[in-house]
C-alpha cells in the first residue's frame, strides 16, 4: 500500500515539475516579446482584424499593411478557400514580426467558411445525441483541419442556453435547453479541440439565448434575474472554466442584472467584465469581443475608435473585427495616458494575448504550410465517415404511433410524398424503399391535395425552408391546417428538417421525426430512419409545448439498405472512378450501349450510376430506373429463391431424385438425376434444347402452337404479334422429358457442364408443390414485401415501355425488336415466366435480395431464411466443381473465371447471357451488380466478354478497398 501511495505521489511531483517546467517557459518568452514591442506594437497586438481569401487584391494589401505597419495581433479568417487562405497565412505571417494568432469560426468545421469542405452538424443536432465521445472527435477532426490551414483558434463552442424558439441568432447553433447538456457537450467539444492542438473559445457570455434579437443587428436585450442568470445561463461557463477554456468571447447583449446602465452590452461593461467574469469568476484566460462591427455596438459612438478603446477599458483582450485601427490605436494611447485604462489592465491583455500565442505554438519559428492535396487532406476519408455518424445519430423520432417507425411491412402500404419546401433529394431517397407518388405543395391546391392524399394510406411529409424570424416559421398556414387535416384521414409521417421549434404549429402525427437542418445528408438519413436502414436513439435538446426536452423513441436498424460515400466503408472513391473509365470504353466499343453499375459494402450503396443509352441511337438515356432483362440471374433470383423456401421446410430434399416429386420422370433418362446434381449443374442434362426451333419447325402443327391475336386459348405473349397456345406448355414439359442428354464412361460421374435444363424441371415441380405459379409466389412471399418494385416477371404488367431497355432485334423466332418481353426464347414461349429466364429487375433491387443473403436471409425486419439456409446453398459443393446449390463460384487456381481474381472463396453469384452480373462476397460484405443488353441488337456481339468489362469493373472494387486501406496507413 504504502509503495502504491508513494509512487502516485512521485508521480503528482514529477507532473507539477513538468508543469512549473513549462509554464516558466511560456513566461520566459511571453515577457521576452512584451520587451521588445513598442507601445504602438503592444496596442497593435489587441487586434484581430478579418481576412477574406475570396477578396481581391486591394483587401490583401490592406492587410499587408496592417500587419506591416501596426504589428496587428492576429487575423479572423471568413469564407474562401483553402489553397489560397493557406499561401495567405504563409506570406503574412513571413511578413510579421511577432507571429499572428489565427482564429476562425468553425463551430459546424471548415464548411463554415471555406469552399469544398467538409460541414459538420449544428450544435443543435450534436445536443440531441447520446454519445458525447463523437463530439470529441469531431471537435478532434476540426482541431486536424485547422491546423492544416494555420488557424490556431476556433470561435466555438456555443454554450448559449438556446431557451427561446423565436431566437434568431443563436437557435440550432445551441447545444440545447439543459444547462447540464450544454456543459457536457460543451465540454466535450472543447476537449476534442484543446487536447490536438487549438485553442478553444466559449460564448456568447453570459448566454445569448434568450432573446428574439439578431445582435448582429440591434442589441437585444436580456432581463433576467441575478439569480436566473447566475443558475441557468451562466452555468455552461463557469463549466467551460473548470475545464480548462482557453478564451470566452463577450456577447453583444444588454443584461441589466450585469450593469443596469442603459443600453450597454456586456461586451463594453466594466462590470460585466472586469467587475463579474474577471474578479467574481476569477477567469484569467483570454477574453475577446464578439464582432465590433455589429450593429449592436457598431456606429454607438460619435467618434472613431472609440468602440475599440471603451471594449478594451470594460475588460477584453483581443479585439475582434476593429473597424478603424488607427483611430482605435489614437483612442487606446489617450486613454492609457490618462490612466482610463491601467497600464497594469493593457499589460495584462497583451501578455494574454502572447500567451494563447505560444499555447497555439507560435514560440516556434514559423514553417511553410503545404497546399499539396490540401482538399484531400481537409476532406480524408475518416472526417466523411465521422460526418454521416454525428448527423445519423442526431435524427430524432419524437412519435411512432403503434410502433409505426421504422416502416417493416411494404407490401400492405400505398405510399405517398408531400413536399414543402425545398426538400432536395429528400423524394429520389424515399423512391429507394418503396413505389411512391410525389406531391408537392406549391404546385396544386390545399383542396385538391387534401382529397388526392386521402387515397394513401401512409403519407409522407417532409417540411424544408423554416425560419425563426418569420411567421410560422415560414411554413405556409395552408399547409400546416393540410396536414393537421390529413393526419385524421390516413398514417402521416412528419419530417421536419430544420428546427424542431416548428413541430409544435402541428398536431401529433402517426410518425414525426426532425433533422434540425436541411442539407443533402438529412433529407437521405430521414428516408433511411423511415424505412429503418438506419435506427435511431437521439432525443429533444430542447423544450416546446408538448414536447420536453429529452422526448425521443427509439427506433430500430430494420438492416435494409442504406446510402453513403465509398469513405465510410472503407473504400476509396477516386479509384472508383475508375469503373467510369472502363464503362466508356465498353460503350465507345459498341460492346453494351449502355449499363448500370452498383457497388454495396457494410449494408450501404456507395457507388450506383447509369451509363450511356438504351439503344446506339443516343435518344434516350440509362438511368437507375431503368429495368433490364437479367436472363439467367433468374436461376438465383428466382428459381432457388423459390427452392429454398421449399427445403429449408422440409418440402424438398437435395438428395433426393427430382423422379420423386415428378412421378412424368420415371423412365425417363432424368429418373434418378438428384436436385444437388442437377443445381450443381453436373446431372448430365443437355446445356441447351432449342424449343423455339422444334415449334417451328413442324409446319402442320405451328398454327396448333401460334397465333397473331391472344384469345384465352392463345394467351402467351411472345412477341408483339405471336401469341402462344396453352398446348404449349404441355409440350415444352413432354420436350424438356424427353431432351437428351450428355455422354459419358459408364460408372463414371457425370463432371460439370452449365444446363439451363434442370430450371425446367425446378418451376414444374416448385409449382405442384406451392400449388400457384411461381411468379405469383415470389412477388407475394419475397418481392413485394422486401419493396422490390422492379423485381419480377411480365414488367409491362406493371411499367411502360420506356422503363425497360430492349434486347436482340430478332431475326430468327420473332422478327422483331424484343422490347419489354423476355428475351430467352424458352421462357418466352412459356409466357415470359420460367425457371431459367424471364426475370426483370434494376440494380438496386438486386442489390437489396443480395443484402438479404449477405445477412443471412434477415432483411428490413423480416427473416426470410432460417439462419445458415444462405450458407449451406452458396458454398461450394464438390472439389471437382465449383459451384454452390444453384449459385456460381469464383473459378480459383485458374488465370480465368466469372469473378475478379481478388473476390474471396465465398463470394456466390450469377451471370445472364443478356450481360448481366450480379456477385456478393461475404468476406468483404461486398455486393457488386451490373446490368446491361449487350444483346442489342445482336446476340452474337461478345465484346462485354472478349475484353472482360464485368471482370475488371470488379477489380477495381477491390483495388478500392485495397488503396484506402494504403491511404489510411500513410496518415
Amino acid at each position: 500500500m504504502f509503495k502504491k501511495v508513494f509512487r502516485a505521489t512521485l508521480l503528482i511531483f514529477c507532473a507539477s515539475i513538468t508543469c512549473y517546467s513549462q509554464n516558466q517557459k511560456q513566461e520566459q518568452w511571453v515577457d521576452s516579446v512584451y520587451n521588445k514591442l513598442t507601445n504602438d506594437q503592444r496596442i497593435g497586438q489587441l487586434f484581430m482584424v478579418s481576412a477574406y481569401s475570396n477578396g481581391n487584391d486591394e483587401h490583401l494589401q490592406q492587410i499587408e499593411e496592417l500587419v506591416k505597419k501596426r504589428q496587428i495581433g492576429g487575423l479572423i479568417f471568413m469564407q474562401g478557400y483553402p489553397v489560397k487562405q493557406i499561401k495567405i497565412t504563409n506570406r503574412l505571417q513571413c511578413l510579421s514580426k511577432t507571429p499572428l494568432l489565427i482564429g476562425m469560426d468553425m463551430e459546424w468545421g471548415a464548411g463554415m467558411r471555406l469552399d469544398s469542405t467538409l460541414s459538420f452538424p449544428h450544435q443543435m443536432a450534436l445536443g440531441a445525441m447520446q454519445n458525447d465521445s463523437l463530439i470529441y472527435e469531431m471537435g478532434k477532426e476540426i482541431a486536424r483541419e485547422m491546423k492544416l490551414l494555420g488557424v490556431h483558434l476556433n470561435f466555438a463552442p456555443v454554450v448559449d442556453i438556446n431557451n427561446n424558439p423565436l431566437n434568431p441568432v443563436i437557435g440550432i447553433r445551441s447545444f440545447g435547453s439543459d444547462k447540464n447538456l450544454v456543459s457536457n457537450k460543451g465540454i466535450a467539444y472543447l476537449k476534442g479541440l484543446q487536447e490536438n492542438g487549438v485553442l478553444a473559445c466559449a460564448k456568447h457570455f453570459p448566454g445569448h439565448g434568450d432573446t428574439q434579437k439578431d445582435s448582429h443587428l440591434t442589441l437585444p436585450t436580456i432581463n433576467i434575474s441575478k439569480e436566473r442568470l447566475d443558475t441557468l445561463e451562466l452555468y455552461p461557463f463557469k463549466k467551460m472554466m473548470n475545464a480548462g477554456i482557453a478564451s470566452i468571447m463577450t456577447g453583444h447583449i444588454e443584461v441589466p442584472a450585469l450593469d443596469s446602465k442603459k443600453h450597454t452590452p456586456v461586451s463594453l461593461s466594466e462590470k460585466a467584465i472586469n467587475g463579474f467574469l474577471r474578479k467574481e469568476f476569477k477567469y484569467e484566460g483570454l477574453i475577446v469581443t464578439d464582432a465590433l462591427n455589429m450593429k449592436a455596438v457598431s456606429g454607438k459612438f460619435k467618434e472613431k475608435g472609440e468602440v475599440e478603446m471603451t471594449a478594451l477599458k470594460a475588460g477584453n483582450d483581443m479585439l475582434l473585427f476593429p473597424e478603424d485601427i488607427p483611430a482605435a490605436t489614437e483612442k487606446i494611447k489617450t486613454a492609457l495616458r490618462k490612466k482610463q485604462i491601467p497600464n497594469e489592465q493593457f499589460e495584462a491583455s497583451v501578455k494574454r494575448i502572447l500567451r494563447a500565442k505560444y499555447k497555439a505554438g507560435l514560440s516556434q519559428k514559423w514553417k511553410s504550410l503545404s497546399t499539396d492535396n490540401i482538399y484531400r487532406r481537409l476532406n480524408r476519408p475518416q472526417a466523411k465517415s465521422l460526418q454521416e455518424t454525428l448527423f445519423a445519430k442526431s435524427i430524432t423520432t419524437l412519435i411512432s404511433q403503434d410502433s409505426l417507425l421504422p416502416i417493416i411491412n411494404l407490401d400492405n402500404r400505398d405510399f405517398a410524398s408531400l413536399t414543402i419546401g425545398g426538400t432536395g433529394e429528400f423524394n429520389s431517397y424515399l423512391d429507394k424503399y418503396a413505389p411512391f407518388a410525389h406531391y408537392d405543395f406549391e404546385s396544386s391546391s390545399p383542396k385538391i391535395l387534401s382529397k388526392e392524399l386521402k387515397a394513401y394510406n401512409t403519407v409522407i411529409v417532409a417540411v424544408a425552408d423554416i425560419s425563426p424570424s418569420k411567421a410560422n416559421f415560414g411554413i405556409p398556414k395552408p399547409a400546416i391546417e393540410l396536414i393537421n387535416a390529413l393526419e385524421d384521414e390516413t398514417d402521416i409521417v412528419l419530417c421536419v428538417l430544420g428546427t424542431p421549434y416548428a413541430i409544435s404549429l402541428f398536431r401529433k402525427p402517426s410518425g414525426l421525426l426532425c433533422t434540425y437542418e436541411n442539407n443533402a445528408l438529412t433529407q437521405k438519413l430521414a428516408a433511411e430512419a423511415i424505412f429503418g436502414s438506419i435506427g435511431t436513439s437521439a432525443q429533444l435538446p430542447v423544450s416546446m409545448k408538448g414536447y420536453p426536452a429529452g422526448s425521443g423513441v427509439n427506433t430500430a436498424d430494420l438492416k435494409r439498405l442504406g446510402f453513403s460515400v465509398p469513405e465510410t466503408v472503407g473504400m476509396d472513391a477516386d479509384v472508383l472512378k475508375k469503373i467510369d473509365v472502363i464503362i466508356r470504353e465498353a460503350i465507345i466499343d459498341h460492346a453494351t450501349p449502355g449499363c448500370q453499375v452498383l457497388v454495396a459494402k457494410n449494408g450501404k450503396v456507395v457507388y450506383q450510376k447509369s451509363f450511356g443509352y438504351y439503344t446506339y441511337d443516343s435518344l434516350k438515356p440509362v438511368s437507375n430506373e431503368t429495368i433490364y432483362d437479367i436472363a439467367s440471374v433468374t436461376k438465383v433470383m428466382a428459381s432457388m429463391q423459390t427452392f429454398m423456401f421449399l427445403e429449408e421446410r422440409g418440402m424438398v430434399d437435395l438428395d433426393k431424385k427430382a423422379s420423386v416429386y415428378l412421378p412424368e420422370l420415371k423412365g425417363s433418362n432424368k429418373e434418378n438425376m438428384i436436385w444437388r446434381d442437377i443445381l450443381t449443374h453436373q446431372a448430365g442434362l443437355w446445356p441447351y434444347v432449342p424449343f423455339w426451333k422444334q415449334s417451328i419447325e413442324d409446319s402442320t402443327v405451328v398454327k396448333n402452337y401460334y397465333h397473331s391475336e391472344p384469345s384465352p386459348e392463345y394467351s402467351f405473349k411472345v412477341s408483339d404479334n405471336i401469341y402462344a397456345s396453352q398446348v404449349m406448355q404441355d409440350s415444352i414439359w413432354s420436350w424438356v422429358i424427353n431432351a437428351k442428354i450428355r455422354d459419358k464412361e459408364p460408372h463414371v460421374p457425370f463432371d460439370y457442364k452449365y444446363s439451363d435444363m434442370g430450371y425446367y424441371l425446378l418451376k414444374q415441380m416448385a409449382e405442384k408443390i406451392l400449388n400457384q405459379p411461381m411468379n405469383e409466389f415470389l412477388q407475394q412471399n419475397f418481392y413485394d414485401p422486401m419493396g422490390l418494385s422492379t423485381m419480377g416477371y411480365l414488367p409491362l404488367c406493371k411499367y411502360p415501355l420506356s422503363r425497360i431497355a430492349p434486347t436482340e432485334q430478332d431475326t430468327y423466332f420473332r422478327n422483331t425488336l424484343v422490347y419489354g418481353l423476355v428475351h430467352d426464347q424458352g421462357a418466352a414461349m412459356s409466357g415470359g415466366v420460367a425457371g431459367h429466364a424471364g426475370l426483370f429487375s434494376n440494380s438496386l433491387d438486386l442489390a437489396k435480395m443480395l443484402q438479404m443473403h449477405l445477412q443471412d436471409g434477415f432483411y428490413g425486419g423480416t427473416r426470410y431464411y432460417q439462419p445458415g439456409t444462405l450458407e449451406k446453398f452458396t458454398s461450394q459443393q464438390y472439389k471437382t466443381n465449383r459451384r454452390g446449390i444453384g449459385w456460381d463460384k469464383p473459378a480459383k487456381g485458374v488465370w480465368w473465371g466469372p469473378t475478379s481474381r481478388y473476390a474471396s472463396g465465398k463470394t456466390f453469384g450469377h451471370t445472364g447471357f443478356t450481360g448481366t452480373a450480379i456477385w456478393a462476397d461475404p468476406e468483404f460484405d461486398l455486393i457488386y451488380i451490373f446490368l446491361s443488353n449487350r444483346v442489342y441488337p445482336e446476340a452474337e456481339n461478345s465484346k462485354l466478354i472478349k475484353n472482360n468489362i464485368r471482370t475488371r469493373v470488379q477489380d477495381v472494387i477491390y483495388e478500392s478497398m485495397w488503396e484506402y486501406n494504403q491511404y489510411i496507413d500513410s496518415y
